[in-house]
């Protein structure tokens, strides 16, 4: 008896805190998968790391047994200047002096990467002027980039999900969760298609150092907003029609963030993501419920009363003279 009452009491307390307790799971899970993602970087990356360490030690020994007129100080002193001009964008390599990090383009392809917060990295400003006003321009234009993609999503996802699915589930009579599902799905196929796959054989073929991996690598670290910068498009040696080069990948990072938004918003509003995020939602507070519904009944309440005096109005106005002057006559013999 004790056993099944402690037993109901122990699965009211888990009903009644459900969603806290799919929260402490949601952490932990999440938690778990950071910590996993860790393991598995650094097993594959740290042998890669230890390789390139022992290389370059090796090169640079060779170096100054081949240059004794060297001292490694002074190698050190050339390289950390090299490093540290490389890392904003500047490098002492011939075959790469032509390419200038500030003309217009490239302030337009770095504009568009700090706006969407990719950030490549590949490219910062060098002065303190430039430094300041990215600041300031950030903190103006993300906020202003974010309304300006939830307004274009907005408006292209009643084209492209919201109507397709009202047309076949009232057209056809399908049903219209298996509508989305189905329309979700070909609309994920086909934006991969237009925007990772097609761009990741272009990339391959006009980067001479790049495979289909690492040019498909590019564009889910671009279009995801991830934007490690190791690799960045237009930076080869001898790159023809550069400008335009980088005024296409613009544009192309745009549309293709647009359209990846587009694809979230339509996966999220299927009914099983929908009720999946719930269980981890905290339910609404009751007495918000009673203001919102005390606040409809005084907005309906008011709305009917403004609508009962403009019909009174519209009566009055509408009566003829002889029976407003008789109806004023009988009300002032009633008085009297």
């Amino acid at each position: 008896m004790l056993q099944s009452l402690a037993s109901k009491s122990c699965v009211r307390l888990v009903e009644q805190h459900r969603s806290a307790w799919f929260f402490g799971f949601l952490v932990v899970g999440y938690l778990l998968y950071l910590v996993f993602g860790a393991v598995v970087f650094s097993s594959v990356e740290l042998p890669n790391e230890d390789l390139l360490r022992q290389d370059l030690n090796k090169a640079k020994r060779r170096f100054l047994d081949e240059h004794e007129c060297l001292t490694e100080e002074q190698l050190e002193q050339f390289l950390t200047r090299v490093l540290e001009a490389s890392s904003y964008g500047v490098s002492v390599l011939s075959n790469t002096s032509s390419n200038w990090n500030w003309d217009f383009t490239s302030a337009l392809f770095f504009a568009s990467t700090v706006l969407s917060t990719t950030g490549y990295g590949h490219t910062v400003p060098l002065s303190d002027g430039g430094k300041a006003f990215c600041l300031l321009y950030s903190v103006i234009g993300i906020p202003f980039t974010l309304l300006f993609l939830t307004a274009v999503v907005q408006r292209v996802t009643i084209y492209v999900t919201h109507r397709p699915v009202f047309y076949f589930h009232t057209r056809w009579g399908f049903s219209k969760h298996a509508v989305s599902l189905v329309h979700a799905i070909l609309l994920g196929f086909v934006t991969v298609s237009l925007f990772f796959f097609i761009p990741a054989a272009v990339f391959s073929s006009l980067e001479s150092d790049w495979n289909f991996l690492e040019s498909f690598y590019f564009c889910f670290i671009s279009l995801s907003t991830i934007g490690l910068g190791d690799y960045v498009p237009g930076e080869g040696n001898n790159q023809k029609f550069r400008a335009i080069y980088k005024f296409g990948i613009t544009c192309y990072l745009i549309l293709g963030l647009i359209a990846m938004l587009v694809v979230l918003e339509t996966f999220c509003e299927l009914r099983e993501l929908k009720k999946f995020r719930k269980l981890f939602y905290v339910k609404k507070f009751k007495g918000e419920d009673q203001l919102h519904i005390l606040e409809h009944d005084q907005l309906s309440f008011s709305s009917i009363s403004e609508q009962a005096a403009s019909l009174k109005d519209d009566q009055k106005q509408n009566e003829p003279f002889v029976a407003a002057q008789l109806s004023a006559h009988l009300d002032g013999s009633a008085n009297n």
